[in-house]
């Protein structure tokens, strides 16, 4: 799974980036059910299931949110890279990881970010259905780890994916003290369309919402935004440049500063798939 610019983000607990909250199960239920809504028949199995990707970006941001908080700059470059594995039945498994640079509650620094998932991709008539799980581990600072499952629908170049925390932590949030924020949901809608001969058109727009006691835990609803276009170099390489941030920047400062880890930013990429 190739993480898209302005999908992923972190940052320290006074900093902990936003997800999504729980409320939108029921929308995405409605959404599945509503076929001429979000449609997109689930491409076939690649004929080699394994592939490959390594990339390079100025700044790795999440969910509107840098995870690289040791720095204000918005050039702060991460190293990215991932396998995956799918079956032609529709299962699907994959590891993708990024360097990052945050602390978690308990102070413990982060410097990587090891995503492992799985799920099932099929056709439901004329719409392509996606459901699984993620988890997100940060070896040495164990108290960011969380936990998701997810389910999406797509319709031609629509997309729309809710996520919802199965974990007491969310990135950092309810890990620790007497609230969690467990049920934090993350809803997204993404849009990707070829406009001219390689050159593909991408915006997304993401919601990440907290339960009552998520946010009593420190979290703090907010939206995030990316808009870029990604221009197919050839050989499997891509370059893609985006504009990426998010609301809410008064809730999600960088420690001992009043920049917001949710500054819009101009991030470029540069990924090479196998």
């Amino acid at each position: 799974m190739l993480k898209e610019l302005g999908t992923n983000s972190f940052f320290h607990y006074s900093e902990i980036p936003m997800k999504f909250a729980p409320a939108q199960v029921t929308l995405v239920a409605l959404i599945a059910l509503s076929g001429s809504a979000f449609a997109q028949t689930a491409a076939p199995a690649p004929v080699d299931p394994i592939s490959y990707n390594i990339s390079a970006v100025s700044n790795y941001k999440y969910r509107g949110q840098d995870q690289d908080t040791s720095k204000t700059r918005g050039f702060k470059p991460a190293l990215q890279g991932g396998v995956d594995y799918a079956h032609a039945s529709g299962f699907y498994v994959g590891n993708w990881n990024s360097t990052v640079n945050f602390l978690d509650p308990k102070g413990d620094k982060a410097n990587v970010e090891v995503d492992l998932y799985g799920g099932y991709k099929f056709p439901l008539g004329d719409v392509g259905m996606d459901v699984g799980a993620l988890t997100y581990i940060y070896p040495g600072a164990a108290k960011a780890n969380t936990t998701e499952i997810y389910a999406a629908v797509s319709y031609g170049p629509i997309t729309a994916k809710y996520s919802n925390t199965v974990s007491k932590g969310y990135f950092g949030f309810g890990a620790i003290g007497a609230y969690d924020a467990r049920g934090t949901g993350y809803l997204n809608l993404a849009f990707a369309q070829e406009i001219m001969p390689k050159v593909t058109l991408k915006a997304s727009l993401g919601s990440t919402m907290f339960t009552t006691d998520g946010k009593k835990a420190g979290g703090a609803d907010f939206v995030d935004y990316s808009i870029g276009a990604a221009y197919d170099l050839g050989e499997g390489m891509t370059f893609t440049g985006s504009y990426v941030g998010a609301t809410n920047k008064d809730k999600y400062l960088f420690s001992n500063s009043t920049a917001s880890v949710n500054k819009g930013t101009v991030i470029v990429m540069l990924t090479k798939a196998i």
